[in-house]
């Protein structure tokens, strides 16, 4: 592997195919791999879809032990030089499939690996999961979060899995935060207001 080669695996938790969990992670993979490109850096890109490695991690989860496919998943994301995580809200949080995942690692290998954390849902309500359970579980990982999380509701996608522009903004300033990690490169000031509302607060108040 030459030396501007930088390896970037996306792992999702999509359980519908084609998902809206999916669809943002290869929306944020192309993102990151163009700001790369910009910095002299070719992405190699691996996907992990938690959904083939279901049963697998059930079974690691019983015997403390993960085998085959699954054993070579969790490989990957220990040699990632960045890592993207996106994972659908259950019950206010990441589902159950994502914590599965990430809890069958081995203590220490996410540590000081740049992540870039995204969430989907139904609502923008949920948009805080990202804040209040998935930064704290790779914080306790070790892991260098990107200070740009993104969310998406169903409000953010269109047609044929097009986006907003709010959305594809926060996409694109995540992924040139997770290159700048990756490459030791300082992040570019940008000025964008992160908290814009794209659904009307009445809307919100009588969800």
């Amino acid at each position: 592997m030459s030396a501007t080669t930088t390896r970037l695996v996306v792992v999702h938790a999509g359980l519908s195919q084609p998902s809206s969990t999916g669809l943002l992670a290869e929306r944020l993979a192309a993102a990151t791999s163009d700001a790369l490109l910009e910095r002299g850096q070719e992405a190699l890109v691996e996907v992990v879809d938690l959904r083939d490695h279901a049963q697998a991690l059930a079974n690691a989860l019983l015997t403390g032990f993960a085998s085959g496919a699954l054993r070579e998943a969790l490989a990957a994301v220990a040699a990632a030089d960045g890592v993207i995580a996106v994972t659908p809200v259950y019950q206010a949080s990441y589902s159950g499939l994502f914590k599965l995942f990430f809890d069958a690692l081995r203590d220490g290998e996410l540590r000081g690996t740049p992540v870039l954390m995204a969430a989907t849902a139904g609502t923008a309500r949920h948009s805080l999961v990202l804040e209040h359970a998935m930064r704290p579980m790779f914080a306790y990982l070790k892991a260098v979060t990107v200070p740009t999380a993104v969310f998406a509701a169903s409000e953010d996608w269109g047609a044929s899995g097009s986006v907003d522009r709010g959305l594809e903004s926060r996409i694109g300033i995540a992924g040139g935060e997770l290159a700048d990690l990756v490459t030791g490169q300082p992040a570019e000031r940008t000025r964008t207001d992160d908290f814009t509302v794209t659904v009307p607060f009445e809307d919100l108040l009588g969800r």
